[in-house]
């Protein structure tokens, strides 16, 4: 064979391996699954659901919220935000539908168990909703897409099961962008002394003895490629914080 035909087929095979490289590795590539509905929830989600949100975990995201297995991550998944569109051409459109995930769980190996009405919106015209609403489980395609609430910053807020000045416990909600919480530390704003807190379950993180004073707020945020970045409120929690109440940070991460 001769020696340059020999190179072009060497060259081919090269960028062939490069190229499903980078197929394997494309972060916006969609992922085959199935998904399901919560059949006895209202139109929106689910208020109970494990990643602590509460009430506000039903109408998030205008609603369009999700349930998931592997990707609820042991907590570290709430908040992240996918498109999910069905793959049955009949009924389906092309955009499907953006959620967030609020919820762990599982319904007949499916990645995803839509509220009724982000499942519903996958349809292309409401008698095709209804039809998928039949069905009860689709295939789908799903890609992990950045999070987007408009004017809205990282918002903190203190858990109802908070005792002043004991236990706090709080949880932290519409951060924006593709990247996930992965550590939060608090900090006295007086004299700067920090300390590491524990993922009690999904979005909420614990002290049993927060420190006192006006207090600071650290959240390590964490992408796919490895790249981590620490982030620090503009807006302190008040000495005097309770349970309920909501603060809102000052920052937003968009990346």
């Amino acid at each position: 064979m001769a020696p340059l035909l020999c190179l072009l087929i060497l060259s081919a095979a090269f960028l062939s391996v490069a190229n499903t490289g980078k197929a394997a590795t494309c972060s916006d590539c969609f992922i085959q699954s199935r998904a399901a509905y919560y059949p006895n929830s209202d139109v929106q989600g689910t208020a109970t659901g494990r990643c602590g949100y509460g009430t506000f975990g039903a109408t998030i995201n205008g609603g369009d919220v999700t349930a998931a297995s592997d990707l609820y991550r042991d907590g570290i998944g709430c908040g992240a935000c996918y498109q999910v569109r069905c793959t049955n051409s009949k009924y389906c459109s092309d955009k499907g539908v953006t959620v967030v995930i609020t919820d762990h769980g599982s319904s007949a190996n499916t990645d995803f168990i839509l509220s009724r009405r982000a499942f519903a919106r996958m349809a292309q015209t409401t008698d095709a909703a209804a039809s998928l609403i039949a069905l009860g489980i689709v295939d789908i395609e799903y890609r992990r897409v950045s999070c987007s609430y408009l004017y809205k910053n990282i918002t903190i807020k203190i858990d109802e099961n908070s005792n002043y000045p004991h236990y706090l416990a709080f949880v932290i909600f519409y951060q924006q962008g593709k990247r996930d919480i992965t550590a939060v530390q608090l900090c006295e704003t007086k004299n700067l002394v920090c300390k590491l807190l524990d993922r009690s379950y999904g979005a909420i993180w614990t002290t049993t003895s927060p420190p006192s004073g006006p207090l600071s707020i650290g959240m390590l945020f964490s992408d796919d490629d490895g790249e981590e970045k620490w982030v620090v409120p503009v807006n302190n929690i008040p000495e005097s914080w309770k349970a309920g109440d909501t603060y809102d940070s000052g920052v937003q991460v968009n990346a």
